[in-house]
């Protein structure tokens, strides 16, 4: 048996290695192997013909070059996802094949500029590549290297006929991944999703998305105004009434970096003394560890724009801060996993940790 992933918190490749590649390409995700992450997650949305295709959203103008492309251009439309308006090209309304010809661009070009030069450079890749490529990188890294798939608008896609959790089962199996395995963890912003998964038999954790405001989706479409908040999952009550159903929580970094330093401090008490806030911070962190939950947390990026306001340098949004004060911090609450652009960065901020 290859090693897995011994130390903690995990270090995952978010949509690959995307501070270095543009997000979701086969450059990004053999970078990220190359960096030492211990796992990558790729989000996952699908094509009209059913084929799950990696992209951060099904509306693809921010990260293909299908605004350009002269034969595509009647195919712009808008569309409410998620009860947003949106315009613009959405992988739905493509064939694979079709999807295949258009090149990656880079999602945040107007603050990494360095991504923005490999535009045009990479296709679109698919579910099914992906896991081609995890199975070679296990082998030639000599080391198990994890799945974090996330779904995308399921909600949305099984109304138009394309269920994912569907889909993705028949992805595993036709690449001899089973149903899934302990390399696999999966998560999502829809709890029923999750449920599906578990009800289908697909192995591995599940995890639950936590938004830092709002309410999951298909909660909204099912209960309307009524529907559970993202902030109630949070609770002492709601970390315990998720023991049992899901695995862990992965939550925006928002709610550890803003959470309390100790369990002294007068913000922490503050919010002891209002039964059923949501928590914050270590308080977060050991509320669910006592639930049995694991945490990871989403995004670690090291440029001013999206540090917390304590460790930006300067006044470039594209300037990197301190982003090792922030990452270790995180770190510091005892999450299980934390997602990051620049790999590298997690692993050396996990290092310092372990200095004496």
């Amino acid at each position: 048996m290859l090693p897995g992933p011994a130390e903690r918190p995990l270090v995952i490749g978010h949509r690959g290695a995307p501070g270095y590649r543009p997000e979701h390409t086969e450059a990004a995700y053999r970078l990220a192997f190359a960096l030492g992450v211990d796992a990558v997650e790729p989000d996952l949305v699908a094509t009209r013909d059913g084929v799950l295709v990696l992209r951060h959203e099904n509306e693809i103008s921010g990260t293909t070059d299908v605004a350009s492309r002269a034969e595509f251009a009647s195919r712009r439309t808008t569309r409410e996802i998620d009860g947003r308006e949106l315009t613009g090209w959405f992988t739905e309304d493509f064939t694979w094949a079709e999807l295949s010809t258009l090149r990656a661009t880079e999602r945040l070009g107007g603050i990494r500029q360095h991504g923005a030069t490999f535009d045009g450079r990479y296709p679109v890749i698919r579910f099914r590549d992906l896991l081609e490529l995890l199975d070679a990188a296990t082998d030639e890294h000599g080391r198990v290297i994890r799945l974090v798939a996330e779904f995308k608008h399921t909600t949305h896609f099984a109304a138009l006929g394309l269920p994912i959790d569907e889909l993705f089962a028949a992805e595993l199996a036709a690449a001899a991944w089973g149903r899934g395995d302990d390399r696999l963890i999966s998560e999502a912003f829809e709890p029923t999703l999750l449920d599906r998964l578990r009800d289908a038999g697909i192995r591995g954790t599940r995890v639950l998305l936590v938004e830092d405001r709002g309410a999951p989706w298909d909660l909204v479409t099912a209960d309307g105004s009524a529907a559970r908040t993202y902030d109630s999952f949070v609770t002492e009550a709601g970390l315990l009434g998720l023991a049992g159903t899901v695995d862990g929580v992965s939550v925006g970094k928002a709610r550890l970096v803003g959470g309390p330093a100790s369990s002294t401090d007068v913000a922490g008490a503050a919010r002891r003394a209002r039964p059923g806030a949501p928590l914050r911070g270590s308080e977060l962190v050991d509320a669910a560890h006592a639930a049995g939950l694991a945490v990871y947390t989403w995004t670690l990026r090291p440029e001013n724009r999206f540090l917390a306001h304590p460790y930006r340098r300067g006044t470039a949004r594209g300037a990197w801060g301190d982003w090792l004060g922030e990452f270790t911090r995180i770190m510091r609450t005892g999450v299980d996993g934390v997602f990051l652009d620049h790999p590298d960065l997690g692993i050396e901020a996990r290092r310092t940790l372990a200095e004496p």
